[in-house]
């Protein structure tokens, strides 16, 4: 006898107790109501008095057909298996209707979790030690001379700073965020180059190049954001994510590696045509349901939160559009010649991605070993009830929104970036009353800052020189190797420096400095520029490394508890990046030079 449909027989079993308990719990309405249809339906004219006993009667008969199709006809097995059934779904509803209530009321009066009874930290791991060895870092760095000029040593100085405080989260990460233009301006780590010698800027210039990176060249990639928590919110409230989520559990075994490596491939496909900032929005709304059934910090939850995070920064490398760091790319390599096609570039990014995710899913299983505290992922009924008009306009207005986003190559005339389709949906379901006041206001800006804190540190590690003088180091040091070594040397530098920055602004200064050395090795430098784009959505061993992580770690249960920390970024995201590495520097250049002959 198959599983499935052991489940059907348990489901139908539970279905029916329930029926029953609702029947005792509203015996006497139910009776009312059943007399009144008694007085004008002769036919049924003793359904009243027989309609318990009808279902008892029902379930009765279910149970001896369960023990002879399932239990080889064991009735007290039979009765035993349906029983234990019928207590785990009860303590799921209940559950699940606690964690509704205490996310109610947090959000209604910004309720928090009281951690003042938790266990307390060793004194070499609580934050104000960590706060005082990240200012030490800080001081050794502003005083050892690495750099002759000094706006590029106060920031490095302010990159290991942050780089301190967002590992160690001794402050929360989006505190952490808002320092970077505090001490951006401060440390005077902004230079002027357009005279003939490059001066550092006053702080007033400096604080207007600053907020223009926070407030002018983020603001597309925040209005993905603020576009992709629109159509979350609406997905959630409205109940769409709730029946993906049942979908999409029936297609697939119940195991939680099965149902783990599924997600992720969603996630990495829903990427690759609305790009790594919006996808894992809403990949993360239809794990809501499955996140529910979970007590707080289960394994098997941080496995689905991380496991999203990571597929999508895959997903970011698999299609032209799937994030900016490639359209960059394109621009690098259609310099000197025609750019790669479309089919040219999945034929590289979609073997690295698809290998990758089993690699990441690999790790994730090992390091957090879900199966052994969850045999199998509890299936949510299917609801026979059909769509709303609310649910049809919210599922047309998303679909229409991803579709301009998708197209958003040939609309740009019209639509000019991504940022400005995003509107669509905040405008489609807020101003509609599909969302109201509330639900903007519970919109993550927690991520929004993270991102803007990211922007601001790549706009003065840019400005300040720090990153093009260590490329240019790296682009004297590889001077008379061979291809495939500059290939995995350059590939190295961008895992590094896109770890603590943005990927978008890695790209942005690393890829010209890549392509330059490719032009002089080889007749076209796609296949440099190319590997280091790829290896841009590659980098995710910290929250910050792109906004798949942001998103990760902003993700709570319904009691405030975030279900990442940092230590799970660094246990599972660093040896994910090396994975990825190690793909692109082997079947990603193999595919290149080899079949594509770049």
């Amino acid at each position: 006898m198959g599983s499935r449909n052991r489940e059907t027989f348990q489901e139908l079993y539970v279905e029916i107790q329930g029926l029953i308990d609702f029947v005792e719990v509203n015996r006497t309405g139910f009776r009312k109501a059943l007399k009144k249809h008694d007085k004008v339906s002769f036919k049924f004219r003793r359904l009243a008095a027989t309609f318990a006993d009808r279902c008892l009667e029902a379930q009765k008969q279910l149970v001896e057909l369960y023990a002879v199709v399932c239990c080889h006809n064991n009735l007290l097995l039979a009765q035993l298996e349906l029983k234990a059934q019928l207590r785990s779904q009860l303590k799921l509803e209940r559950t699940t209707v606690w964690k509704d209530m205490v996310e109610k009321e947090r959000k209604e009066n910004a309720a928090t979790v009281d951690d003042s009874g938790a266990e307390s930290k060793p004194w070499y791991r609580s934050s104000l030690f960590m706060i005082a060895l990240s200012c030490v870092v800080f001081a050794v760095l502003l005083s050892v001379p690495i750099f002759e000029e000094r706006a590029k040593q106060n920031c490095l100085a302010l990159l290991g700073f942050a780089s301190m405080l967002w590992c160690t989260e001794a402050l929360p990460l989006y505190v952490t965020s808002m320092l970077v233009p505090l001490l951006a301006v401060v440390l005077r780590v902004m230079v002027d180059d357009s005279g003939k010698h490059p001066v550092r800027k006053s702080a007033p210039d400096a604080a207007d190049a600053i907020f223009k990176a926070m407030f002018s060249q983020a603001t597309c990639t925040i209005m993905l954001l603020l576009g992709g928590f629109a159509i979350a919110s609406a997905f959630t409230k409205h109940f769409i994510a709730k029946r993906v989520a049942v979908w999409v559990l029936g297609k697939v075994s119940a195991k939680p590696h099965a149902v783990l490596i599924a997600n992720m491939f969603v996630a990495t496909f829903a990427s690759m045509w609305i790009t790594n900032v919006a996808a894992p929005v809403l990949c993360f709304s239809v794990l809501d349901p499955i996140l529910r059934t979970l007590p707080s910090g289960h394994s098997f939850g941080k496995a689905l939160v991380l496991g999203i995070a990571l597929a999508s920064n895959l997903g970011g490398m698999t299609s032209p559009i799937s994030s900016p760091q490639n359209i960059f790319a394109i621009q690098e390599m259609g310099r000197d010649g025609e750019p790669p096609s479309w089919l040219a570039w999945f034929a590289v990014a979609l073997p690295v991605a698809c290998v990758g995710n089993f690699a990441c899913w690999g790790f994730l299983l090992l390091a957090y070993r879900p199966g052994r505290t969850l045999k199998e992922v509890r299936r949510m009924p299917f609801s026979s009830d059909p769509f709303t008009w609310k649910q049809i306009y919210v599922v047309v207005i998303s679909l229409g929104t991803v579709g301009l986003w998708c197209a958003n190559t040939a609309l740009s005339k019209f639509t000019g970036q991504m940022g400005i389709v995003a509107i669509v949906p905040m405008v489609a379901f807020f101003g509609f009353g599909l969302l109201s006041k509330d639900d903007f206001n519970n919109q993550l800006w927690n991520v929004v800052m993270l991102a803007m804190g990211g922007s601001a540190l790549g706009e003065a590690v840019k400005s300040s020189g720090l990153l093009s003088s260590i490329a240019h180091s790296i682009e004297d040091v590889v001077a008379g190797m061979g291809v495939w070594a500059v290939f995995a040397i350059f590939c190295a530098l961008v895992l590094v420096a896109t770890t603590f920055i943005s990927h978008t602004v890695g790209a942005m200064v690393i890829l010209p400095i890549v392509s330059a050395v490719g032009a002089q090795m080889e007749p076209h430098p796609r296949l440099l520029v190319m590997g280091a784009a790829l290896m841009c959505s590659g980098a995710m061993g910290l929250p910050v490394s792109g906004f798949p992580n942001m998103t990760a770690y902003a993700k709570e249960d319904p009691t405030g508890n975030p279900w990442l920390s940092t230590i799970d970024f660094f246990k599972v995201g660093v040896p994910c990046s090396l994975a990825t590495y190690g793909l692109i520097v082997t079947v990603g250049y193999g595919i290149m030079k080899f079949v594509l002959g770049w």
